[in-house]
């Protein structure tokens, strides 16, 4: 099974309130790697119309943003109880 097909097994309770969440948008903009945009799995982190947008509903809750973001400007989270992605395996 490829990680393609074994990503498609997750599922995922959507919490109303994000579990992620920009501390200043400004310096997004002023940020020349925009490197969350690019590291994350699930492509939560977009670059459009000069802001970034935050689609969290599909997070894999790995980290990985609040890692790699120089500037230390996402709040990362768990999703509240119950919320969040559900692994998987067959």
């Amino acid at each position: 099974m490829n990680i393609d097909d074994k990503l498609f097994l997750n599922t995922y309770n959507v919490d109303i309130t994000s579990h992620l969440d920009i501390k200043d948008p400004k310096i997004c903009e002023n940020c020349k790697e925009k490197i969350c945009t690019h590291i994350c799995p699930a492509h939560v982190y977009q670059w459009k119309d000069g802001h970034i947008i935050v689609s969290y509903e599909g997070c894999l809750e790995c980290g990985a943003c609040r890692i790699c973001c120089n500037h230390d400007n996402i709040n990362w989270k768990y999703p509240r109880g119950g919320f969040g992605i559900q692994f998987r395996m067959a």
